[in-house]
């Protein structure tokens, strides 16, 4: 059997710049699971999700595919049916991540880059071997979040309600990598955490020897 590759967690919250330092990993060679990519092919036609969505929201699935504005709108203010999607959605997603990790522990991977925005909240980073968290300045968050097409600031202060506060991800983190200096200084940054990883990786490796 496949050595289990070590898990780093990536996390932030919404604007924060998650996507673009997941890359950044990726460039460096580490294998990386996206969480939002797996929902997203859930939801497009012929997606796992698709039937169990249009069961329970009417109106969220048309020609085939989900409708996120429309389920967004169903779900935003509503606890009930937040949880009535999670538990459709979270299982499917947790299939996927492990798919993820068999493939790359059968490649040979040592180490993958878990990019999941709710890890904290959903409980998840006590299943990782280390967390980086992604941050930015509130202005520079609220300013790139509110750019985007379709958001409101009452939105945005409803996904922000239901998310844990930067501060306290910060404290959580291992690394947190700040993504408001340009790409530039993000990679350097990532490149500092990915030797700091490797280096924790072979000190766990030791003390279990």
């Amino acid at each position: 059997m496949a050595e289990r590759p070590y898990l780093v967690g990536l996390t932030g919250s919404i604007g924060m710049g998650k996507t673009e330092t997941a890359k950044m990993f990726a460039r460096l060679g580490i294998p990386v699971y996206d969480a939002d990519a797996a929902v997203h092919a859930l939801y497009e036609p012929g997606g796992a999700a698709v039937e169990a969505i249009a069961a329970a929201f009417p109106g969220a699935v048309r020609g085939g595919r989900v409708d996120r504005a429309a389920l967004s709108q169903a779900v935003t203010a509503d606890r009930a049916a937040l949880r009535r999607l999670e538990a459709i959605v979270h299982p499917l997603v947790a299939r996927e991540q492990q798919a993820f990790l068999e493939k790359s522990a059968a490649a040979g991977a040592e180490m993958v880059v878990l990019d999941i925005p709710l890890l904290f909240e959903s409980g998840g980073h006590a299943r990782m071997d280390a967390v980086v968290v992604v941050s930015a300045p509130h202005d520079v968050q609220r300013a790139r979040v509110l750019a985007r097409e379709g958001m409101t600031e009452d939105k945005l202060d409803h996904i922000l309600a239901r998310q844990m506060p930067d501060a306290e991800k910060r404290a959580k983190a291992h690394f947190v990598i700040e993504t408001d200096k340009g790409l530039d200084h993000a990679f350097e940054a990532v490149k500092k955490v990915v030797a700091a990883l490797h280096e924790r990786r072979a000190s766990a490796k030791k003390n279990h020897a």
